[in-house]
């Protein structure tokens, strides 16, 4: 009878055992993105503005106060015009001056002259001895010279007070005043700015680190900030040798073929660069596992209930964080981002509700 009993609680023992199971392993939720390819890179955009490749700082040759300026800026100029004006008072005093002086130097030129003649005269009967003509040719010759000399400073006088206008070398466009009226200025310091609009120019700014990947010979797209659909094609004509000390950036300025009329001087413009290059699928760095010297991303099923390991190729890559598959992926399919380390084959998975980008 205890046989019995013992017999039976063994075989009820061995029932349970069997009909208990592992349990399933967890749905693990993952992060993902979708495969896009990329087919063309671009560098850019910067933005920048429509400058003039020639253009004048231009003031008086001598200093005043300024006693008129006849531009501002946006005016257009054309060449001989005035753009500003001294007190020419000062002037007109110097100049009658120097006229002064002239006429005082030439009544002693021809004083000295006449002396001169006088002298050599009276050598002839020996009235007079050489060392009195040698003084008479000496004297005349100083006069001579301090006419000279004054007839130089009266032709300076009159050049100055033509110095007191400020005229136009050229036909062109003001783009920066720098005096007002009553104000003094000296010889040199800059009145105004002007611009020869006819050759214009893309400048931008980019950064320093951004420079060495930029390609020197591409033709650059330059559209207008405030009408993208008018564009110029641009090249690069020259690079600033130092970057900004503020700013890290170096000053480009390109060459604009044919630009459009909105073109205008000191619009604002956007400069960019697109290349086509081999088709590549970018992911983040996160998504890809290294193993035995291979790599892999994982792929979800397109149910998106399990995950499967490729083999992908890399091609350069695009950052720290970024990196770009060469082969091994299609468009629209969905890779793991996060995690990869902690899959493994066919394991079921949820999908978070959107993909990062």
């Amino acid at each position: 009878m205890m046989r019995a009993l013992a017999a039976g609680a063994a075989a009820l023992l061995l029932a349970g055992c069997q009909a208990k199971e592992e349990p399933p392993p967890p749905i693990r939720p993952v992060l993902y993105t979708l495969a896009k390819p990329l087919d063309r890179v671009t560098f850019g955009p910067f933005s920048g503005t429509v400058e003039p490749r020639y253009q004048s700082q231009l003031g008086f040759r001598i200093g005043g106060r300024v006693v008129a300026r006849d531009v501002t800026v946006g005016d257009v100029v054309k060449k001989g015009q005035r753009l500003a004006a001294l007190d020419p008072i000062v002037t007109r005093f110097a100049l009658t001056r120097a006229e002064a002086d002239v006429a005082d130097a030439r009544a002693q030129s021809e004083n000295a002259s006449a002396t001169e003649t006088r002298t050599r005269k009276l050598i002839e009967g020996s009235n007079v001895t050489q060392a009195q003509l040698d003084q008479a040719v000496a004297n005349r010759d100083t006069a001579l010279a301090r006419l000279a000399q004054a007839q130089s400073s009266l032709q300076k006088a009159r050049d100055q007070i033509g110095y007191t206008e400020l005229h136009a070398d050229f036909d062109g466009v003001v783009t920066e005043r720098r005096a007002e009226v009553g104000q003094d200025l000296s010889a040199g310091q800059t009145v105004v700015t002007v611009a020869r609009p006819e050759v214009r120019e893309a400048v931008v700014d980019i950064p320093e680190g951004l420079i060495g990947a930029m390609p020197r010979d591409g033709r650059f797209t330059v559209s207008l900030q405030s009408a993208p659909e008018i564009t110029a094609i641009g090249t690069v004509r020259e690079i600033a040798p130092f970057a900004d000390e503020r700013t890290r950036t170096r000053r480009i300025r390109m060459t604009l073929a044919d630009p459009p009329s909105a073109f205008r001087l000191g619009a604002t413009i956007t400069v960019s660069l697109s290349q086509p290059i081999e088709t590549r699928f970018p992911l983040p760095a996160t998504a890809i596992l290294d193993a035995d010297g291979r790599r892999f991303v994982w792929i979800v099923d397109g149910e998106g209930k399990s995950v499967a390991r490729r083999e992908v190729a890399l091609a350069e890559a695009e950052g720290p964080d970024r990196v770009a598959v060469r082969s091994g992926l299609k468009t629209g399919e969905r890779v793991v981002v996060a995690g990869v380390h902690s899959l493994s084959e066919g394991q079921a998975v949820r999908l978070s509700d959107e993909p990062l980008p």
